[in-house]
């Protein structure tokens, strides 16, 4: 039975999201039904602003990062009126099945949409973030690790030939995946992630303890910090002038920013796009909305909408354990 279904990107763009998309494209034309884009997130879809996909939209989409739908945040769709424009769109192009890619903001969105709109909703998590519970990973996130390590070894090489203290913020939003996997592949010295931080105070007394310890080992060295966004007050500027108080002045705050949501996708989020792209179409006409296709030791699962959110996500226990041992806590005395 011919279905006519609709895909947008929402919020932060991942790379990967292509590939996510250039999957539906194909899964679509294999199954006879009709594939529309909306462009520019919900807001194309208060705007009905879609263009028609098709086999033409996939060449040599699968490397490219960023999306060919273009991505937004709509603060319309925050509201009853916007929910209610976007039900009436929906009608009006006769969509069947709607496809959100994007992360939990644009999954509450989705979920505020079912209220008003009795078509077939499909998440895909689709964020640097990795910060959607219900699945092991989310597409972008490796791109970004590695994106965020090669930057960490340029950092290293002048941190090297100064003998000085980086500090390193990467993105993550509330969520320290992305900082803790980032620090462990560049064989960073420290990590600052949400899930472990307390209190300034308490932080900058390990921290500092593990420079000390370094350099009286060591003599005068280069010392890497990552830090997650958002963990520290007043940021990088806030933890270099606390550093800087304890007689450390060789201090330098870097800020990756928004270099690592671009790039070409590895292999990793390529595989993960393509798995949930066509998973999601497969899913197409059955009775089942409101979900989340995710990926759970590689296989295809589907998870509530409102779980995605409303669970949290916790960190790799064996990722932690390296953290401690290899970094953190690296110059603490062993325990007897």
């Amino acid at each position: 039975m011919s279905k006519r279904v609709a895909i947008l990107t929402s919020g932060g763009d991942a790379p990967g999201m292509n590939a996510c998309i250039r999957a539906t494209i194909i899964a679509c034309q294999k199954a006879g039904y009709t594939l529309l884009g909306y462009k520019h997130g919900y807001n194309g879809l208060l705007q009905q602003e879609y263009i028609s996909l098709s086999l033409d939209s996939t060449h040599n989409l699968i490397q490219q990062g960023g999306t060919i739908l273009h991505s937004a945040r709509c603060k319309e769709f925050m509201h009853e009126e916007g929910l209610l424009k976007a039900a009436h769109n929906l009608k009006k192009a006769r969509i069947d099945s709607l496809i959100v890619i994007g992360g939990d903001g644009s999954f509450k969105g989705a979920a505020k949409l079912s209220e008003h709109w009795d078509g077939q909703i499909i998440g895909i998590p689709g964020t640097i973030d990795n910060d959607i519970a219900g699945t092991d990973a989310t597409i972008g996130y490796f791109t970004a690790i590695d994106t965020a390590m090669s930057s960490i070894d340029k950092v290293r090489d002048t941190a090297d030939a100064f003998e000085r203290i980086f500090l390193v913020e990467v993105m993550g939003r509330n969520a320290g995946f992305l900082a803790l996997n980032a620090a462990l592949s560049s064989a960073a010295d420290y990590v600052i992630v949400p899930e472990f931080f307390s209190s300034a105070e308490s932080e900058i007394e390990k921290l500092v303890s593990q420079i000390n310890a370094q350099r009286t080992l060591k003599g005068p060295v280069s010392f890497i910090v990552v830090v997650a966004e958002n963990v520290w007050p007043n940021g990088l500027a806030g933890l270099t002038d606390a550093l800087q108080q304890r007689n450390l002045q060789d201090v330098r705050p870097v800020t990756l920013g928004h270099v690592q949501r671009g790039g070409s996708p590895v292999a990793q989020d390529r595989l993960l796009a393509t798995t949930l792209g066509e998973a999601a179409i497969r899913l197409v006409g059955k009775d089942i909305s409101n979900v989340m296709v995710g990926e759970v030791n590689q296989r295809p699962v589907t998870v509530p909408l409102s779980e995605t959110w409303k669970n949290t996500k916790p960190l790799n226990e064996a990722r932690v354990g390296a953290m401690r041992t290899l970094m953190n806590e690296r110059y603490n005395q062993a325990d007897n």
